[in-house]
């Protein structure tokens, strides 16, 4: 048996906190620490924000969201029909420049690379999906 949650949520920012509030009731009920829970579900918020704001602009579009407690990691897949844009291949921004000097985005996956303990993406069926996972036990 699996211990798992799905849904789908829409292209529309004004998802995401019903998404927070699910993924952290499932944690909630396994116990798992609110540190984790916090750092999860804002690498999650992160993620959805740039699929919203940047790959699904214009129509409706579901994206899938699946979360896992898998061998001691909280697991999340994320897939989407956007364009195809892997995440990681970004470079990391730097954030040791002066404020007014640094390019603006990529803090939101340089956060996710930072919280979580493995990322990882691949392209298949017309479909972007990041993964991600952070140790719980």
């Amino acid at each position: 048996m699996t211990d798992s949650l799905s849904f789908a949520v829409v292209n529309d920012l004004s998802e995401i906190p019903r998404m927070a509030a699910r993924v952290e009731e499932f944690c909630v009920a396994r116990k798992i620490s609110a540190k984790i829970v916090y750092r999860f579900n804002l690498s999650l918020d992160e993620v959805l924000t740039n699929i919203i704001s940047h790959g699904l602009t214009q129509g409706r579009h579901e994206i899938a969201v699946s979360v896992a407690l898998d061998d001691g990691n909280l697991v999340a897949n994320v897939s989407d029909d956007g364009p195809a844009f892997d995440p990681l291949s970004a470079p990391a921004p730097d954030i040791r420049a002066p404020i007014e000097e640094r390019k603006i985005g990529g803090l939101g996956i340089h956060l996710l690379r930072t919280l979580m303990d493995a990322v990882e993406y691949r392209r298949a069926d017309g479909r972007n999906h990041l993964t991600f996972r952070i140790r719980v036990i």
